[in-house]
């Protein structure tokens, strides 16, 4: 291996990495449905505590934090006796504010993503672009309207209130499957490994914002700081990176 005295080395001005600030952020959430609190660390080890009253959902988040290895706490009351849709989309919502918090100007990331998870019968794919121009692809069905008491068309509803707050462009096809659990868990999953993915440092640029137009923001007020019973859902976005 190379030492500092070889001839790789000579003439060769050596920098350390820029100290980076840690990727944390809290966000709450209060509406006339719901109460979330959500704190997340991107640097994380993939530790997690999540509480929202529907098992289901818990699991799947369980699951997000587990294999993005993102840290997560999501501490969630909502109108359960309705039913489990604004729960549903408002920790979407408040996880989404969250990461697009942490992730500030979103210098160094990696940004793309484009991954593909197994789970026995069945195949997904999880492409994204972490550009703040946010926009779901969902072409996921689901062959049964129920897994246990959850209604699940309300999983597409979480991902498309995750992927507008987040900033993402978000794609998500299931290739082939058979069981609704091991669809919904693989969307949940490959969703994990991609942010895991595009939010990762690039030391080689790690102080450079990953577009040549030098900036990943379409907002001037990023979601965290607005009203939390108003998030962004019509905000103008930038043009193309």
């Amino acid at each position: 291996m190379d030492s500092p005295g070889s001839s790789c080395y000579r003439g060769a001005e050596i920098r350390p990495f820029p100290a980076r600030l840690m990727r944390t952020a809290t966000v709450e959430r209060s509406t006339t449905e719901t109460r979330i609190c959500v704190e997340i660390n991107l640097d994380g080890s993939g530790v997690y505590k999540v509480a929202t009253g529907i098992g289901f959902l818990d699991h799947m988040l369980e699951q997000l934090s587990r294999h993005s290895l993102i840290d997560l706490t999501v501490e969630a009351k909502g109108d359960l006796h309705i039913d489990a849709h604004h729960t549903t989309e408002d920790s979407g919502i408040a996880i989404g504010q969250a990461m697009y918090k942490a992730l500030g100007d979103r210098r160094g990331i990696r940004r793309f993503a484009d991954v593909h998870v197994p789970m026995d019968e069945t195949l997904t794919r999880v492409a994204l672009d972490a550009s703040d121009r946010p926009y779901l692809v969902w072409k996921v069905k689901v062959p049964t309207q129920r897994l246990g008491d959850f209604d699940t068309q309300l999983f597409k509803e979480w991902f498309q209130a995750f992927a507008q707050n987040c900033g993402l462009t978000l794609h998500i096809e299931n290739v082939y499957g058979e069981n609704s659990h091991h669809i919904v868990e693989s969307c949940f999953k490959g969703l994990a490994r991609a942010l895991r993915e595009a939010f990762t440092i690039d030391e080689r640029k790690a102080n450079a914002v990953p577009s040549t137009k030098g900036v990943l923001s379409g907002n001037v007020t990023p979601p965290s700081a607005k009203k939390a019973a108003a998030p962004k859902r019509t905000a103008k976005r930038a043009s193309k990176k």
